[in-house]
């Protein structure tokens, strides 16, 4: 204990300045609290214009100055990208929309304003620098307890993906759940091993991811809906989706002969294409020729037939001149190339002179 302290008789106020005590050796005399607000009182009273007389009425107004300000406290903006929660001694009461908007001012109703634009991002499946810090290739980690999943035909698949959403109703956010962002990475897990279960291996590792994207953002929104979330999913987009590390190469194996199997069937294929219409034209060809010439051959037959009849009628008519007619015609074609030679039986042994035709004919050619 300090000297100072005994000093002062012992007690830990000390002596008042000025004063030696009540006289008892007990300690210092506690100080007149009426005596202190009487004075407080005096001094109010001095700033306040017209004195003490109208004290009563000044401080009537001045209830009404603090009561207006105390009021209109209770005005509050909500920004676009905002809503408005109302808490009424720390129970949610309502929700606001953007604009100039009023409450009980406090303490009876408080104001928050969650950010409602604001999409947000859940990678499940894997983990990236700005998440948790991990420093591996890419910044990225995997989560195999997240990742791996059975698919329909019993295979499994490593599929990484991201949940976007923002907030649709903020007084169901705020209140409804507890973990927000722990129920929407818990739905969104669940909806896709849903969808996953239901599907083979090929169309999520090709074409399939676009149905699997839209199929398991409708079953999250549906199971956030059911609990009351107000939360919206806007997207759910792959990341990643191949077999697992273990069997990564022989799956590639797999898919490389069945790209080669697919190359063979398009090039017979296209061999297929190419050598059936041309045989079918070939085919055509042969049987319109085969047309033609029957066409022909049955025009050229009626045509002799037709010749034959009406030659037959003008010998009906006239035996012999047609028959010297028909004579005649024959040798016409018979003779027409040959070197000829007219021999008179009647003119003895000698050989008569006789016009050169062909060489005539060989004239006019030439002239």
């Amino acid at each position: 204990m300090s000297d100072d302290f005994r000093q002062s008789g012992g007690s830990p106020w000390g002596t008042p300045p000025g004063g030696s005590g009540n006289g008892s050796g007990r300690g210092p005399t506690p100080p007149d609290l009426d005596k202190i607000l009487r004075e407080i009182q005096e001094k109010i009273k001095k700033f306040l214009p017209g004195g003490s007389s109208s004290g009563g009425k000044q401080a009537i107004l001045i209830v009404m100055i603090l009561g207006f300000v105390w009021l209109a406290s209770g005005l509050y903006r909500v920004l676009p990208d905002e809503q408005g929660v109302v808490l009424r001694f720390g129970k949610f009461v309502k929700t606001t929309q953007p604009g100039l908007n009023y409450h009980i001012p406090f303490p009876v109703e408080t104001v928050l304003t969650p950010k409602v634009t604001k999409v947000n991002r859940i990678d499940i499946g894997f983990r990236s620098e700005r998440d948790s810090g991990f420093t591996s290739s890419g910044g990225v980690a995997d989560v195999p307890q997240e990742s791996l999943m059975l698919t329909g035909d019993e295979n499994i698949v490593n599929i990484d993906f991201s949940v976007f959403w923002v907030i649709k109703d903020a007084g169901n956010f705020l209140f409804k759940i507890q973990d927000p962002e722990g129920t929407v990475k818990a739905a969104a897990e669940t909806a896709m091993r849903e969808v996953i279960a239901r599907s083979n291996i090929q169309p999520i590792l090709t074409e399939g991811r676009a149905v699997i994207e839209t199929d398991t953002q409708d079953i999250i929104q549906e199971i956030l809906d059911e609990y009351n979330s107000g939360i919206q999913i806007t997207q759910v987009q792959t990341q990643k989706a191949d077999p697992p590390d273990q069997v990564i190469d022989a799956f590639r194996d797999v898919q490389a002969a069945r790209a080669d199997m697919e190359r063979s069937k398009n090039e017979a294929e296209a061999y297929a294409n190419d050598v059936i219409p041309r045989a079918r034209g070939e085919a055509q060809k042969i049987l319109q020729a085969a047309e033609a010439y029957k066409k022909e051959v049955v025009a050229k037959a009626e045509g002799e037939a037709s010749r034959f009849v009406s030659i037959y009628d003008e010998y009906a008519k006239a035996k012999e001149v047609t028959q010297e007619r028909m004579y005649l015609e024959t040798m016409e074609k018979v003779l027409a190339d040959i070197e000829k030679v007219i021999i008179e039986k009647n003119a003895g042994s000698g050989v008569v002179p006789y016009l050169p035709l062909p060489e005539l004919n060989k004239k006019k050619v030439v002239n």
